[in-house]
């Protein structure tokens, strides 16, 4: 009998799917990294230099610890929250990444059918694989859509990229204000990846906004980098030309916390460009807090880096941040099982949060606050956040 009850249990095993031994985004990102080329694998799974920045992200979490409560009565549990008036399942977006084309021919196409399906609004990157047009109907609808984009030094492209996001439907600009220059990524060098870029025809919503083809990368760089943009200048501009509101993206510091609501932007994201910018600034969730602090609840604020469970995510709200966005994840759900696995990414963050919430005690997004946390002082013992000097 035990025999046959082995037998039995191996043949169960045999008819699982892969897909059932994927518990966690760290598993989907192993299952997702055998199936990408070594290319895309070191283009989406590095950062610049030395890479300290882009190990740090997920790392900083592990400092903030979790303070429960217990005997709360949790069944009514509800993870919800409202970004732009849209409820949506639980405080979590979609950040713009570059060439999802690279991790699925279906490309950010299938991330937008697997956001919808899962109610999650996402971010679209200038440098999209396909042009913002054929993405957004991916979606039926059912969920917002954010552009990012940079300052370029010609003012038409800059105007003609804002006007057709506002055509579209976009509710709001994702300034990325973290790139005056490229960072130095040295995977993208040895792998020579501007030549596979290249030869690929790159981001067509840059073309379409330029009206000719780009033939090399130096043609797409001088186009998007512009050393002299700042926010006197540019952020009265973009405000004159549309009605979307705007987020300056790539924010680390209280004193650009300021000048946002000093210059009249809408909101921020705290964002080091997942690690692949400069190399050696804070991880965002330490950013986190002398940002929400030097706002005092005037703007809301937006975070991405290094985000892989639930748990981090409960605790950027507990810090202050009203909504976060994952980058990385989406890429390795696309590059897993296209739609259906950025999908199954989303739902496995929404419930590990919501999980994480009722164990916490917590009935509402809004009762998430410092006092759920603590962190290990000087002398390694623990001390409530609320009451720490960080």
């Amino acid at each position: 009998m035990a025999n046959e009850a082995v037998k039995v249990a191996e043949a169960e095993l045999t008819q699982k799917k892969d897909e059932d031994y994927i518990l966690s985004v760290d598993d989907l990102e192993k299952a997702a990294s055998k199936k990408m080329s070594k290319l895309t694998r070191e283009y989406y799974n590095s950062g610049a230099t030395y890479q300290q920045t882009y190990f740090a992200n997920p790392r900083a979490f592990e400092k903030y610890l979790l303070r429960p409560r217990v005997l709360s009565n949790v069944a009514a549990c509800d993870p919800s929250t409202v970004i732009f008036g849209r409820r949506i399942p639980f405080p979590l977006c979609v950040s713009p990444t570059a060439l999802h084309g690279m991790a699925h021919p279906d490309g950010e196409k299938a991330t937008a059918r697997g956001c919808a399906a899962a109610n999650v609004n996402m971010g679209i990157s200038t440098y999209s694989s396909f042009v913002w047009e054929e993405i957004i109907p991916h979606a039926k609808g059912k969920i917002d859509f954010f552009a990012q984009m940079y300052i370029y030094p010609d003012k038409t492209v800059t105007k003609n990229m804002v006007l057709k996001a506002e055509k579209l439907g976009f509710k709001a600009i994702l300034l990325t204000a973290d790139a005056p220059i490229l960072g130095t990524r040295w995977n993208e060098t040895r792998n020579q990846m501007a030549a596979h870029i290249t030869k690929q025809n790159p981001f067509p919503n840059i073309t379409d906004a330029v009206s000719n083809s780009l033939t090399n990368l130096e043609d797409m760089a001088t186009l998007f980098q512009d050393a002299s943009q700042s926010w006197e200048r540019d952020i009265p501009y973009l405000r004159s030309i549309t009605k979307m509101k705007i987020f300056v993206k790539g924010v680390l510091t209280a004193e650009d916390t300021l000048k946002a609501i000093e210059c009249g932007v809408d909101g921020i994201v705290v964002s080091n460009h997942g690690g692949r910018q400069l190399d050696g600034v804070p991880a965002t969730i330490d950013a986190l807090p002398e940002c929400v602090e030097a706002a005092k609840g005037r703007i809301p604020i937006f975070i991405d880096g290094g985000f892989r469970r639930g748990s981090d995510i409960f605790k950027a709200i507990a810090l202050g941040a009203d909504c976060v966005f994952v980058g990385r994840p989406a890429l390795w759900g696309l590059a897993y099982n296209g739609a259906a696995g950025v999908e199954m990414m989303l739902r496995m963050l929404h419930d590990e949060f919501k999980k994480t919430m009722q164990l916490m005690g917590c009935n509402s997004v809004k009762e998430i606050s410092r006092k759920h946390l603590a962190v290990l002082n000087s002398r390694g013992f623990m001390e409530r956040l609320e009451t720490a000097k960080l």
